[in-house]
């Protein structure tokens, strides 16, 4: 290397360089970007979680209530299910209670659609 060049230290994204002689790293705009992007994807996603649940539970109460199970398909609840479960093992795996919180709330509405179906049916 030469003499009085800065030794630079890729350690992760292009955008995180770091002079490893000073070992200071300058602010990083687009890292900061990105954090509120996250930030406020994880809220409208938490708030989408909420009301899609929200908007299900009519059709759990219209079977379970109302007995009426006619037309709701066993299948696409059971994969709805299985999607909710996976869900909740990689965000399990991940630490990430922003995933693995909503699929406990699918896999109890999931089960009772499926349930209520096979006993109306």
């Amino acid at each position: 290397m030469l003499s009085g060049w800065p030794r630079v230290h890729f350690g992760g994204p292009a955008t995180s360089l770091m002079n490893v002689q000073g070992g200071n790293m300058a602010p990083d705009p687009a890292s900061a970007a990105a954090h509120i992007s996250n930030t406020r994807l994880r809220g409208l996603l938490g708030g989408m979680f909420l009301f899609t649940m929200i908007m299900t539970i009519p059709q759990v109460l219209a079977i379970w209530v109302g007995h009426q199970a006619a037309g709701v398909s066993v299948l696409s609840w059971s994969a709805y299910l299985a999607s909710a479960v996976l869900s909740l093992w990689f965000g399990i795996r991940q630490q990430d209670k922003n995933i693995y919180l909503p699929c406990v709330g699918w896999i109890v509405l999931d089960s009772a659609v499926i349930a209520g179906t096979v006993v109306y049916g």
